[in-house]
């Protein structure tokens, strides 16, 4: 018998305390002629909350899953349909070559630091280089999680902690509409990843560390590496399944095998060494 550890999460939230927390984004006094409409809304979104619609829009998974009558999100089944179509050019003999460099620092000037980051400007100095050689190049600026409007990578839950089969290729814990996590950007970042021939990471450190928008990142690319690619298998997220799949034996598959990578680590003192030793063990 597989036990299933619980006692850990806190109750829902009282109807005053969901509240509070809604109504927290219409601050602003210039909504104050529409509280009549918040007011509704949040009639709605407690509705969701409360009865855990996650996923509102779904559709029968089909052929090629375990369970073809399971409903998967549509929006999960599109962000997979991308992650092919990327893997598909990646494989493509006669397609260019193509890098991913990642801007991993959060500092820009669109927001609070008012300049931009050194690290944006070595990114630069990379990018001329490969296109001086005919390569595609792919910016992707993770500090635009600073500074762009309602853009998150939103924290790994954790789930191959409990069972690798339950941590999905893609993820699959978000978008969460019941929870108002919505807006993830790692719906869009899988699939740079996965068109990408190499990945060249550019990063500041951060208290000895990877700054907290590429961590972020990287924590919830984890599914990359031996994630579940049928969410039906476990029935959506039922941990007790995931176990047992695990248990049987579970073949890891690396959905990202085959880039190179390089890495480009900056800092006025101390870390600098350690950050590079700890993404080259993760890429690796």
């Amino acid at each position: 018998m597989i036990e299933i550890r619980k006692g850990q999460a806190p109750a829902p939230l009282e109807r005053a305390e969901f509240s509070v927390r809604f109504r927290a984004s219409f601050i602003d006094p210039a909504f104050r002629a529409e509280d009549p409409s918040i007011a509704r809304l949040e009639v709605i979104a407690w509705a969701a909350y409360t009865e855990g619609r996650k996923a509102p829009f779904t559709q029968k998974a089909g052929p090629g899953y375990a369970d073809p009558d399971y409903d998967l999100s549509t929006e999960w089944i599109a962000t997979k349909q991308r992650i092919v179509d990327a893997q598909q050019r990646w494989a493509d003999p006669v397609s260019p070559s193509r890098v991913l460099l990642i801007c991993g620092s959060a500092r820009n000037d669109g927001t609070c630091p008012g300049e931009i980051s050194k690290t944006f400007r070595l990114l630069q100095i990379a990018r001329e280089a490969l296109e001086q050689a005919d390569i595609q190049v792919d910016v992707l600026d993770l500090s635009l999680l600073t500074s762009d409007y309602a853009r998150h990578i939103h924290p790994c839950k954790g789930c191959v902690s409990t069972a690798m089969p339950l941590c999905h290729w893609p993820c699959s814990c978000y978008p969460n509409h019941a929870l108002g996590q919505t807006h993830d950007w790692m719906a869009e970042i899988y699939e740079r990843w996965a068109a990408a021939h190499a990945v060249i990471i550019v990063s500041p450190v951060y208290w000895y560390q990877s700054p907290s928008p590429l961590k972020l990142m990287i924590d919830r690319l984890v599914c990359a590496d031996g994630g579940n690619p049928d969410p039906t298998s476990t029935s959506g997220k039922k941990a007790g399944k995931a176990k047992e799949l695990e248990m049987a034996g579970w073949d890891y598959p690396q959905h990202l095998a085959g880039r190179a990578y390089g890495l480009i680590v900056h800092g006025d003192v101390a870390g600098v060494e350690g950050l590079r030793r700890a993404l080259s063990d993760w890429l690796d």
